[in-house]
């Protein structure tokens, strides 16, 4: 008798996740609707904990390998110059993306008009917080406390000291070499945790996804269709047409090889609406698929979970104009140039500020002379759309990761086009 065992890969493991906790939460929300007993054990539940949990687990990981690889990175490189260079390309490839992310999203919904003739209302409010000026953003570059950054996951601080640490480690002879073998040791330990969690990850998404499909009110998506519509076809183009060009353009690697193994980081950004929490899985996929060095990930892929802001841009975009619609508000060529220059530069300024997003689309709606309390009207759908625009965010860190890479001539580029590093879909083993 043939006895046939499927293993399965993880991308396909978390897509089954998905799939099974979307249909476990919309067969819960229509069969049992405003059941409290759904509510009790499942929604603030079972679905919640196990929730909670995958993503505490992936931002558990986050400081130390952060931290532990950055500085790896940085006591390894050559000279100096090599940092600065990596820093220069990184926020200036980021920047350019963040300002095409922008301009692609007001033209595209200037073209659309998702704001004419819809007349909405909203019962939720929405409380503006303050960005940070232009000198705190450099003062708060510099932790007066790196245990204390550590513990606040403050990304921006953590980099800056790690560089700090590893340069310090480099120059600092045999006792730097013998806390550099230590170091490596660490992150070695600490990347087979992460494997060890990514195998858990198809529960955690399966928890994810049905509590989300519970709560979703999509009546709300309805009334906002065309807005929703705008953004995620936005987003798409972002992903699969303006990165695959410049990485195309810039670097000359395969955009079709880039695009399949991003699938893993892509799907947890998806899953966690989260940058900060998929640096783990993004650090994985850079370096073990796409096959740049740790030198150059270590450095660019933190740094764009917290300046990327591409996904969130796109929306601010739309946002920009929807509001403007709906308001009856016209802005000139000169507001819609402002909106652009404030989103892009904005990206940097409010790093690592909590409900970033909602701060940055306040501060260019205030530039401009828009409503804020318009924000309102958009945060019922906002949810979805966020966990689009953090996988948009993620494929651009790890493509300008592998665009300085390869600058740098610090990629494997045998391990990116190698299939075997991650393009096959399942393996088959079959048992007599």
């Amino acid at each position: 008798m043939l006895n046939q065992t499927v293993k399965y890969s993880l991308t396909t493991k978390i897509l089954i996740g998905m799939f099974l906790g979307i249909l476990t939460g919309v067969l819960l929300r229509n069969i049992f609707p405003e059941s409290t007993f759904v509510d009790h054990y499942f929604t603030n539940g079972l679905f919640d904990v196990i929730g909670k949990i995958f993503v505490a687990s992936l931002k558990m990981l986050v400081v130390p390998l952060v931290f532990v690889s950055l500085v790896c990175g940085t006591c390894s490189l050559s000279d100096a110059s090599t940092l600065g260079r990596l820093g220069f390309k990184s926020i200036s490839l980021y920047l350019v993306t963040t300002a095409i992310a922008i301009s692609l999203a007001i033209g595209i919904a200037l073209l659309i008009s998702p704001g004419e003739g819809v007349n909405l209302t909203s019962g939720a409010t929405f409380d503006a917080k303050a960005a940070p000026t232009l000198s705190e953003v450099f003062i708060n570059l510099f932790p007066s406390n790196p245990i204390k950054s550590m513990a606040e996951g403050n990304m921006l601080q953590i980099i800056v000291f790690a560089l700090l640490f590893g340069i310090s480690m480099a120059i600092a002879g045999p006792a730097g070499q013998r806390l550099a073998n230590v170091f490596e040791d660490l992150n070695a330990v600490i990347m087979k945790l992460v494997s060890i969690l990514m195998n858990l990850a198809p529960y955690g998404v399966y928890a994810l996804m049905a509590k989300l499909f519970i709560v979703q009110d999509f009546s709300t998506i309805a009334n906002l269709m065309k807005y929703f519509l705008v953004v995620f076809g936005t987003l798409l183009i972002h992903a699969l047409i303006t990165y695959p060009v410049l990485l195309k353009a810039l670097s000359g690697l395969s955009p079709v090889t880039f695009l399949i193994k991003m699938r893993d980081a892509v799907l947890f950004a998806f899953s966690t609406s989260s940058s900060n929490a998929t640096i783990p899985v993004t650090l994985e996929t850079v370096t073990r698929k796409l096959g740049v060095n740790n030198k150059v990930a270590s450095f660019t892929v933190p740094l764009g979970a917290t300046i990327n802001m591409d996904g969130t841009a796109i929306m601010q975009g739309v946002a920009t104009v929807f509001i403007a619609q709906v308001f009856s508000m016209d802005l000139t060529l000169g507001d819609y140039l402002m909106v652009i220059l404030t989103a892009t530069l904005a990206s940097v300024g409010t790093a690592g500020v909590p409900g970033v997003g909602l701060i940055m689309l306040a501060m260019v709606l205030q530039q401009v002379g828009l409503p804020v309390e318009g924000i309102a009207l958009i945060i019922g759908v906002d949810r979805l759309l966020d966990m689009t625009r953090t996988a948009v965010n993620v494929t651009g860190d790890c493509m300008v990761t592998c665009v300085v890479g390869k600058s740098e001539k610090q990629m494997d580029l045998e391990r990116y086009h190698a299939a075997e590093a991650g393009l096959a879909e399942e393996e088959v083993h079959l048992e007599r």
